[in-house]
């Protein structure tokens, strides 16, 4: 602001008022907030989401605004009570507003936004580049270590329970390192569900996910954000700051969650690289985030533990889900193999489909 030449009014009623910010040349402390308001061309918001804060500016507040004035938010949705800012811009009482947050997110198809004057809206992921948060796939392929950790007896011993009651098997869902770099700015929160579209019904939990930490996990250099009691949420409902806590854990720690938490990496503020391992699991009958057959193709795959390959989808899904047929030549008047023939193996387990197919 100060490079723009502007003066600058602050109100926080939480900062006492001998707090040496209030020293800073150029910035007048305001102990009433619709005071300040009346006196603000252009107002930004930097506060957090809780039930003190929603609507923090609503009608009343805009009201008390300059005409033609601005506001922007870049701290959460729902501190901004957006439907009076539409009506306040349609009325031209405000001159404009941005928006990189929102009440509802993501934003809805034919949003109440939509269309509005003089309204910007933009991605809240400024500080979310390639740059500072790095992500590697094919871990299967490239690490021997890391099959040790998809394997783990404990985790696979909980996915299976976790998942079983909606399948006959389990399979590998993706497996990534992802790499917060300092400066790297907060992931947008979500559930990883969603990448099914919403069309798993809500009584079904698709997915268990691991994230071992390889090196420490803390507030400061962007552990992950977790909305513990979010599976259960309506999915409209979205998390006050102070619902949402931290992973705060040693390199070595594994962190267990389901795919109906809301979660996303936090911001970086140290000055090291934050780095976890995510090793996740789903139901037998989904298609996977990971393309597992991309990434460790048989090459590799043929080489590697049976009960690995196996739940890496080289291996029956359910009854008729997985088999193949050779582009090459047929074997026989039945044209269906198993997956584990590409690997020069037999199944290690019967299908129900057994007697369809070619290697049971």
């Amino acid at each position: 602001a100060f490079a723009l030449g502007v003066d600058v009014a602050a109100f926080d009623p939480v900062l006492s008022s001998d707090d040496p910010a209030w020293s800073t040349p150029g910035v007048s402390r305001s102990d009433d907030l619709g005071t300040m308001l009346g006196a603000c061309d252009v107002v930004t918001l930097h506060v957090p989401l809780t039930e003190a804060t929603r609507h923090l500016v609503g009608a009343a507040e805009i009201a008390a605004m300059k005409p033609g004035a601005c506001i922007v938010n870049t701290a959460r949705g729902g501190v901004l009570d957006e439907a009076a800012m539409v009506e306040a811009l349609v009325s031209g009482k405000l001159g404009a507003a941005a928006l990189d947050v929102f009440e509802d997110e993501p934003l809805p198809a034919h949003s109440t936004l939509e269309g509005i004057p003089n309204l910007y809206l933009t991605p809240h992921i400024a500080g979310l580049t390639q740059e500072a948060n790095a992500r590697t796939g094919a871990l299967v392929a490239r690490s021997p270590a890391c099959r040790e950790l998809v394997m783990h007896p404990k985790v696979m011993d909980m996915a299976n329970r976790f998942l079983s009651p909606y399948t006959n098997k389990i399979q590998l869902h993706l497996t990534q390192v992802i790499n917060i770099k300092p400066g790297q700015g907060t992931q947008p929160l979500h559930r990883d569900r969603d990448a099914w579209g919403g069309y798993v019904p809500r009584e079904i939990d698709p997915q268990f996910n691991t994230m071992w930490a390889l090196s420490d996990f803390t507030p400061e250099n962007g552990g992950t954000r977790i909305v513990p009691g979010s599976p259960g949420w309506d999915p409209e409902r979205r998390a006050d700051d102070d619902e949402k806590t931290q992973a705060a854990m040693g390199a070595g720690s594994v962190l267990l969650y389901s795919g109906s938490v809301i979660h996303g990496g936090g911001e970086n503020r140290s000055d090291a690289e934050r780095t976890g391992i995510n090793i996740t699991y789903t139901l037998g009958w989904l298609r996977t985030e990971e393309n597992q057959f991309l990434s460790c193709p048989p090459s590799i795959a043929k080489d590697l533990d049976p009960d690995l390959a196996d739940l890496m989808g080289y291996s029956m899904g359910n009854y008729a889900l997985g088999y193949y047929s050779d582009p090459d030549g047929m074997p026989g008047p039945v044209d269906l193999l198993t997956p584990e023939i590409v690997l020069g193996r037999k199944p290690t387990s019967k299908h129900d489909n057994s007697s369809l197919l070619v290697g049971d």
